[in-house]
């Protein structure tokens, strides 16, 4: 058996080509109708199908949008509200910040224009 080559991520939600662009500004991907993709070719490509049925749980599966690696303290956490405010205004909900407890570090809560959970890490 081959091994896997690529992953695709795939979102129910109401409207596709919205929600596509929204990640497609928050990743710096490229916007291509119902998928966000990334232009070098190295992440994940985003997919996301029109279903009928509204969202009514908490995720199982969400993204860590990686924007704090490697930083801590007070330099993570201006990180992380520096991000939050620039998604905020594409249409992203802020969440709960959950701060450093000794294991780990802060991350922020958000939610996309549909509601889907993900996290600022």
């Amino acid at each position: 058996m081959a091994p896997v080559k690529q992953v695709q991520i795939t979102f129910d939600c109401a409207e596709p080509e919205r929600v596509a662009l929204f990640w497609s500004a928050v990743l710096g991907y490229e916007h291509q109708g119902s998928a966000a993709v990334d232009p070098s070719g190295v992440g994940p490509r985003l997919y996301f199908q029109r279903v009928p049925e509204e969202k009514v749980v908490k995720n199982r599966v969400h993204l860590d949008v990686r924007v704090g690696t490697g930083l801590v303290g007070a330099e993570r956490l201006a990180a992380l509200e520096a991000e939050c405010v620039r998604l905020v205004a594409l249409g992203a909900v802020r969440g709960q910040l959950l701060r450093a407890d000794g294991v780990n570090e802060s991350c922020q809560l958000m939610q996309d224009i549909e509601g889907n959970e993900f996290c600022l890490d």
